[in-house]
């Protein structure tokens, strides 16, 4: 083999991991771990993402790998829904946002990784959100009030004008 072709072949070894390459997809992920709590602990949770597909239930504490892509070039979108009985349900938003690695491919990847790679491997998006900790709040229900019978006269004088006379 002579020089020169040493020299390209060098040269082409050298630039295809740059040319095939994308800047997000070497440096961060597409899917990204939330861990849901809430409290009370042991609620009922259900994910449903933007096309309305419910992608996961389970009970709280868990821990969920989100995707951040929701195809090419479409970021995702959830609703994390709580409910537990006696307690009033609960619905979080969760959604991906452009991971600033993606900006690399105008220095490394290119174009391939700006256009091509990274939208298609969801790269290109990141979840920023690790860990959804939503406390519920009760809901009266009619156990929770009682009927008292007291006398006349153990109610405190400033209640006394509001009393109804029952014949």
């Amino acid at each position: 083999m002579n020089k020169k072709n040493l020299t390209i072949m060098l040269v082409a070894v050298i630039c295809a991991p740059v040319l095939f390459s994308s800047c997000a997809t070497i440096v961060t992920r597409s899917t990204y771990p939330v861990h849901i709590n809430s409290n009370p602990q042991g609620a009922n949770i259900s994910i449903v993402d933007k096309h309305g597909r419910e992608v996961y239930t389970g009970i709280t504490p868990t821990s969920v790998k989100m995707k951040a892509s929701a195809g090419f070039f479409s970021r995702a979108e959830y609703l994390v829904k709580f409910s537990k009985a006696g307690y009033a349900d609960k619905t979080v938003f969760i959604d991906a946002d452009i991971d600033g690695w993606y900006f690399g491919n105008i220095l490394i990847g290119g174009l391939i990784g700006m256009l091509i790679i990274d939208p298609a491997t969801g790269a290109m998006w990141k979840i920023d959100t690790e860990y959804l900790n939503e406390t519920l709040v009760k809901t009266e229900t009619s156990s929770d009030r009682e009927l008292k019978i007291i006398d006349l006269a153990d109610v405190p004088d400033h209640l006394k004008q509001h009393l109804v006379k029952i014949n």
